[in-house]
């Protein structure tokens, strides 16, 4: 009996040993295998650090085709801030005057399909429901009427989802401006044809334009020539002459670093010139 209780107690005290030791191995591995992970992470995220930084500067320096070559190289990224970047150099891609009519369209869609993916990835990112937004605006054009009003209470939603993440983000609000300003200057035929589809079709007025476009100059003056121009436009509409060529003239005398600032540039000119 001593002996056999002599031998299980070694017994146990082998296999104790035996399972400390590996379970300290199995620890020390899974500290390896943390710190591994942890430094694999951080080298992502310096990655996609670099990769923004690069698409910043591109996006700055007015580079259009070289940051789509940048970033259409990650275009199966899970990282929603390299997304909606995509989504946004597509979209200028699409604004350049030599891209054709067809390829424009393709583009529109491709921007939309990458601003989608984004939302999926990250809906706390003022720049992704802005950019999501904006995309779906530009694929309206190619929809028809219905398709394009029925999308515009969803364009509003997340221009102001953007806004309510963001309330000093000047593009936000010079947009929001721009979703009121186009619905107060809809033609007679298109609102008819709102009233018929939406028992309470989407609408707004001038002055709620100017509200916001104002408000996006307060918290970023010069920020943007296109929210110069649409000043001077909705305060011709308001029939204040006096504000609209201060406006106009802001527009047009502002140093145009794009090509939609040279168009810009030229539509002030033109209704300058008309007044």
């Amino acid at each position: 009996m001593k002996s056999f209780f002599s031998n299980w107690v070694f017994e146990k005290s082998r296999i104790f040993k035996r399972g400390f030791i590996f379970s300290a191995l199995s620890y020390l591995g899974y500290n390896t295998y943390l710190v591994i992970s942890r430094s694999a992470m951080v080298r992502a995220d310096v990655k996609v650090g670099e990769i923004l930084d690069q698409a910043d500067y591109l996006y700055g320096s007015g580079e259009t085709e070289k940051l789509y070559q940048l970033l259409s190289e990650h275009k199966n990224s899970e990282n929603a801030q390299v997304l909606w970047r995509l989504a946004r150099a597509l979209r200028d891609l699409a604004q350049l005057s030599q891209t054709s009519a067809e390829k424009k369209k393709q583009l529109a869609y491709e921007a939309l399909d990458y601003a989608e993916k984004a939302l999926e990835k990250d809906n706390t990112c003022y720049s992704v429901h802005k950019w999501y937004a904006i995309c779906l605006s530009d694929v309206g054009d190619y929809e028809g009427i219905k398709k394009k009003i029925s999308s515009a209470f969803v364009i509003k939603e997340h221009f102001q989802k953007a806004i309510d993440l963001n309330p000093k983000d000047a593009t936000s609000l010079h947009l929001m401006g721009i979703w009121c300003y186009t619905f107060a200057d809809m033609p007679w035929y298109q609102r008819n044809i709102a009233a018929i589809l939406f028992s309470t079709p989407p609408s707004s007025t001038y002055e709620e334009a100017l509200q916001y476009f104002q408000k996006a100059e307060n918290v970023e003056p010069n920020f943007y020539s296109k929210n110069l121009l649409f000043l001077g436009k909705t305060y011709m509409k308001l029939n204040n002459k006096k504000m609209a060529l201060l406006w106009l003239t802001k527009a047009r005398d502002r140093l145009p670093h794009t090509e939609e600032d040279k168009q810009v540039q030229k539509e002030a000119l033109e209704i300058l010139n008309s007044i």
